[in-house]
């Protein structure tokens, strides 16, 4: 299957050579193997990690120019993913999205992209200059989210904007469901450009078949994917795939190495090649068991008055062409609560952390560190909350329609970097926003910089605080203020 010996760890092995070898450290951080470091953090923590928290240097090897063990383990991940090149990200894939987005589209050129991204692609498109284009999500009003863009979508959207020079789809979403993605690439590659991809939830695609085809074997040009997500690496750790007649790896190595920090975690980048290998060599088998239990949670779940947890009775419906069933979505609207309050009774109550709420679900991520017991907890933990909200006669919350997508008036850039001026939200109407607002998590835009400022966005985002739900990316941190263009 592999081409390369997917048991090896380049990178690991070479940072316990340096640590068998009992160096000296005459070299940063400061540190020196935890000698310099807090004691109550070092007790904590433990010894081996500052072990091998080095920097730069031969034996193993540089991120921005690899040539030895960093290079071999990009090498093994290509290998396992299936890709024609793999570079690690070790600040998180919001930064591999924004290479991403950089290696493939510049200043004034247009690129295709779905409304429900994450502000990272927003980033990507203020760095590089270049002019979005929106498609609409599909939207499940039971549910309350954002589905995939159909390919329908994206070939009306190309029809109109054939000057496109890339398209960018998120597979799957954050809540785990798909659109046809191989019908996509090939709509996209007929204009001769660039398919790009957002599957910064699906790391773990394309080593079992009950999941959602990955990005890579779709026939996509590029993805990021956030290896931290469902897989083993550690938080801020990720890779960026490139397969593509269309994509200079030259030029997303270079991209990357503007936007890395030229001091990166060894420690992440350890964890990085070990994920690799736990995924390459056992992959198959870890989600076997990961999708039985989410399976067996998603079945009790909808047992218990008052929720719902969605599964494969929506396929088939628009930008529903598969699901990932490790993750469970969790609909409470039926008990009379929102997401945000189910979030916080799980947390204070049954110290039970989910991954994010929204006014009508929370998302629980299933992954290889589930346990029957941990699953167990969940389940038991709804089923106490049910009868405790089932007969309060509580009004089940509106769904509130999303706004419109919003004209714009400048590109990203442009607003961003304008003169700007502060002013109360209420009183926007008609301006032209040079900042973010945003829904968070899962941090879907609700205004971009250089889109001018509806009624409707002002009510929607009113409507979001007022059901206690998160809003941000203002400068104001309370919302009730926004920057705009100077005119």
């Amino acid at each position: 299957m592999y081409k390369l010996n997917q048991n090896e760890t380049p990178l690991f092995d070479a940072l316990m050579e340096y640590v068998d070898r009992e160096t000296i450290p005459f070299h940063v951080p400061g540190h020196k193997k935890g000698e310099g470091m807090d004691e109550e953090f070092k007790n904590f923590i433990g010894k081996n990690p500052f072990k091998i928290d080095v920097t730069v240097f031969k034996l193993v090897d540089s991120l921005h120019h690899p040539t030895g063990p960093i290079k071999h383990a990009q090498a093994l991940a290509a290998d396992a993913y299936g890709s024609d090149a793999a570079f690690f990200s070790i600040h998180g894939t919001s930064g591999a999205i924004q290479a991403m987005i950089m290696s493939v589209v510049g200043n004034g050129d247009k690129i295709i992209v779905p409304r429900n991204v994450h502000k990272s692609v927003t980033a990507g498109i203020i760095l590089s200059g270049a002019l979005p284009v929106y498609m609409q999500p599909e939207l499940d009003k039971n549910i309350g989210i954002a589905q995939g863009v159909t390919p329908e979508t994206v070939k009306k959207t190309l029809e109109n904007n054939p000057d496109a020079k890339a398209v960018l789809i998120i597979n799957p979403t954050y809540y785990g469901v798909a659109t046809d993605i191989k019908k996509i690439a090939d709509i996209v590659h007929s204009y001769d450009i660039p398919l790009i991809v957002d599957e910064a939830h699906g790391p773990h695609l394309g080593f079992n078949d009950k999941l959602p085809v990955s990005a890579m074997n779709a026939g996509a040009d590029i993805c990021a994917q956030s290896t931290h997500k469902i897989i083993g690496a550690l938080t801020q750790c990720s890779l960026l795939h490139v397969k593509s007649k269309y994509v200079d790896t030259k030029r997303v190595q270079q991209v990357l190495n503007l936007l890395q920090t030229t001091s990166p975690s060894y420690i992440l980048m350890a964890s990085l090649d070990c994920s690799r290998r736990q995924i390459a060599l056992n992959g198959e088998d870890l989600l076997n068991q990961t999708i039985a239990l989410a399976e067996y949670a998603r079945d009790e779940i909808n047992k218990i008055p008052g929720f719902y947890c969605f599964g494969k009775e929506l396929l088939g419906n628009p930008g529903v062409y598969s699901i990932d069933p490790t993750k469970l979505t969790i609909t409470c609207r039926e008990l009379g609560i929102t997401g945000y309050e189910l979030d916080t009774i799980l947390a204070e109550k049954y110290h039970i952390q989910v991954e994010l709420s929204d006014l009508y679900n929370v998302l629980a991520v299933g992954s290889f560190g589930d346990t029957p017991e941990s699953i167990g907890s969940l389940i038991e933990a709804l089923k106490e909350i049910s009868e405790d909200y089932s007969d309060k006669g509580r009004v089940k919350p509106d769904f509130f329609d999303i706004p419109q997508i919003p004209e714009s008036a400048l590109i990203p850039r442009e607003a961003f970097n304008s003169n700007k001026v502060s002013t109360p939200l209420m009183d926007s109407v008609g301006m032209i926003s040079g900042e973010f607002l945003l829904a968070y998590p899962p941090g879907i835009p609700v205004l971009c910089p250089g889109e001018i400022i509806t009624q409707e966005i002002i009510d929607y985002v009113y409507d979001l605080k007022k059901a206690g739900l998160y809003v941000q990316g203002t400068e104001d941190p309370s919302v009730e203020n926004i920057k705009t263009v100077k005119r």
